[in-house]
Parts: structure tokens; C-alpha cells; sequence
């Protein structure tokens, strides 16, 4: 009888142990898809179809080759965009577009303020269609962008090519806390500054090498990482990899890799996004997440 319960005790610990992997794998797939289904969203990043500086002054909006700004589509002439020094800006309505432009669902009938994205406020939106025109600020650059439900890149878009999933790319590391946090300045790929606070480091080995990562914290508490690798600019997009993980527990954070991802600026040329830090360029080959998409734009 004791036999037979330490065989029963082996045969299930066998089966717990085969039965992991396969159940790790599962999230991962599942996981992929609900990333996959959010870039398939209206009013994901492949909604962006235009973008540029808006320099101070005056500036004409529409899609007419004589306007300052150019749209890829909308009504011939949208309106006058005036920037202040300041960063303040305003839109005047063309009169010719006057039925066409709406703000929360309401006509622009007079001079109106623009909000930007400035300390995490919601841009203004001057709707047409089902496209919309906003401003957003990009370190001490105000910018603009255009975004089409109907766009082409999201018409396109059938998948990201992946690494095969790896259990062995989900890495337990230690966690060194810095006191006070580290302030680091992130390089955009356009070159223009984001200030951000590193509140410690993440210590891992792989194949019998130490490394590091530092990430920044989000306003969830989570850590997000911007990673680059040996496969950066050649299985994966060059400038980095996104990858969040969760609080530190027990001195410990749990550095999943087979969720390193694309970011923005890797699926439309009309996001800007950080780069991997110096800190953060990894000495090996992350064979895991997700490969350098093959855009189509």
C-alpha cells in the first residue's frame, strides 16, 4: 500500500512537472493574442496615418498640397492652426469645412483652444469623418498627428512574427533597490529628451554571465523595461523592445522575455517612443518575443 501511494506521489509529481510547460506555453499564446487584438483596434497605433512639427505661428491645416500642414486626407482646407511661444495653441475652423469639423461631437463654430497630451491630459480632437487631428507634446516639440480608423497599415496588418516560446526566457532576478531612485533622461528617436526615475535594478545570469536591467516605474506600480540585445536591428526592431514586469516581491522580479514586445514606433513612423538606455543593451541574444515587424507603409 505504501508502495503504491509513493508510485501514485511520483506519477503525479511527473505529470505536474509535464503539464507546466504546456500550461506556460498556453498563457503566452494567449497573452499574444489579446496583444494582436489590441493592435487590430480602431483606434490602435495603426490608426496613425500622418504626423509632423508645428512650428510657432500660423498655420494652415488641410489636406491641399498649399497648406502648411499637410494632411493625407480630410476635407481640402481644415483650418489655421496659431502656436504661441508659450506652447498655447488655438484653431480657427475653415469656413469651407465649418460642416465637416466636430469637437466631442459638436460643430467648431469660433476660435477654439487645443489641448495637448502636456502632464497626461486627453488631446483635443477635431473630428472629421472618422479621422482626427491633434496636437501632442513631444519633449519641448509640439507635434501633430492624424489618425484613421480605416487606415491602410491596419487594413494590412495580419500578425508579428515571434520567437518560439521558451520557458527558460522566464528569468526570476534580484532586485537591488536604489535609494534614492536613479533620474535618467531617455533618447527618443527623434532625439528629443524624456525625463524618467529608475527606482532600481534587475540582476539575472544566463548562461553563466551576470546581467542587468533598469527599468522605470509606471503610475500602476509596474516596471517597464526598454531592452536591446544582440538580436536588435536584425531578428528585432533596433531601437528596442518594450517589456513590463510586476512589483518586486521578496527581493525578487520576474523578467518574462517571451513578453518582450515592439513598440509604437516599430509598427507606424508617426510615433515617437524612447530607446534603449546604455544600461540596457544586453551582451546576448534574447531568442524570445516578439521580431522586428514587417511594416507596410
Amino acid at each position: 500500500m505504501r508502495l503504491f501511494a509513493l508510485v501514485l506521489l511520483v506519477l503525479l509529481a511527473s505529470t505536474a512537472h509535464a503539464a507546466a510547460p504546456d500550461g506556460y506555453a498556453k498563457s503566452i499564446e494567449q497573452w499574444r493574442a489579446e496583444r494582436i487584438a489590441s493592435l487590430k483596434k480602431p483606434d490602435g497605433w495603426f490608426s496613425f496615418v500622418g504626423s509632423g512639427v508645428v512650428n510657432v505661428g500660423a498655420s494652415t491645416v488641410g489636406s491641399a498640397r498649399g497648406n502648411t500642414i499637410v494632411l493625407p486626407k480630410g476635407p481640402a482646407r481644415l483650418g489655421t492652426l496659431t502656436l504661441d511661444k508659450d506652447g498655447d495653441a488655438r484653431f480657427q475652423v475653415d469656413p469651407s469645412a465649418a460642416s465637416e469639423v466636430m469637437i466631442d461631437g459638436q460643430p467648431v463654430s469660433a476660435d477654439v483652444a487645443l489641448q495637448t497630451n502636456a502632464g497626461d491630459a486627453t488631446p483635443t480632437r477635431l473630428t472629421f469623418g472618422k479621422a482626427w487631428f491633434y496636437i501632442v507634446t513631444t519633449g519641448d516639440l509640439i507635434g501633430w498627428r492624424l489618425r484613421d480608423p480605416e487606415s491602410p497599415a491596419l487594413a494590412s496588418f495580419k500578425g508579428i512574427d515571434a520567437f518560439p516560446i521558451d520557458p527558460s526566457w522566464r528569468v526570476e532576478a534580484d532586485w537591488q533597490a536604489f535609494d534614492p531612485p536613479h533620474d535618467i533622461e531617455l533618447v527618443t528617436i527623434i532625439n528629443t529628451l524624456q525625463k524618467s526615475q529608475v527606482p532600481g535594478k534587475a540582476v539575472f545570469a544566463r548562461d553563466g554571465k551576470q546581467y542587468e536591467l533598469q527599468p522605470v516605474t509606471e503610475d500602476d506600480g509596474r516596471l517597464f523595461f526598454i531592452i536591446a540585445d544582440k538580436t536588435s536591428g536584425k531578428e528585432t526592431y533596433g531601437a528596442a523592445r518594450f517589456l513590463y514586469a510586476d512589483p518586486p516581491k521578496d527581493g525578487k522580479v520576474v523578467l518574462d522575455f517571451n513578453k518582450a514586445y515592439n513598440p509604437p514606433c516599430a509598427l507606424s513612423p508617426h510615433v515617437v517612443c524612447p530607446t534603449a538606455p546604455p544600461e540596457n543593451r544586453l551582451g546576448l541574444r534574447v531568442t524570445a518575443g516578439e521580431k522586428k515587424y514587417a511594416a507596410v507603409y
